[in-house]
């Protein structure tokens, strides 16, 4: 069973590609969308204002796992999605 190691302060995901985050180069980074009644799409990108490598759809009041390059940079359409620095330990 796994746990998660919490690496940094929670905070809300940036809002344009252009100020996205590498959450101080975070390889897992844990998001969590705060509102109960509106999804929000998370997107990853190669750096802020980068390509885009991948975007899904953060169900309300739900959280995922991203795994990612350190590089690679996080956005959310909302500042009610809102990320933090992890890692798994045993």
């Amino acid at each position: 069973m796994s746990r998660l190691l919490i690496k940094g302060a929670e905070s809300a995901l940036p809002t344009g590609s252009g100020t996205a985050s590498t959450f101080d180069s975070a390889t897992v980074v844990r998001v969590v969308n705060t509102s109960e009644s509106s999804d929000h799409v998370v997107t990853v990108v190669e750096s802020a204002g980068g390509t885009v490598v991948g975007s899904f759809t953060l169900v309300r009041a739900t959280s995922e796992l991203i795994e990612k390059q350190n590089s690679h940079a996080i956005f959310a359409e909302n500042t009610a999605v809102r990320g933090s620095k992890v890692g798994y330990t045993n």
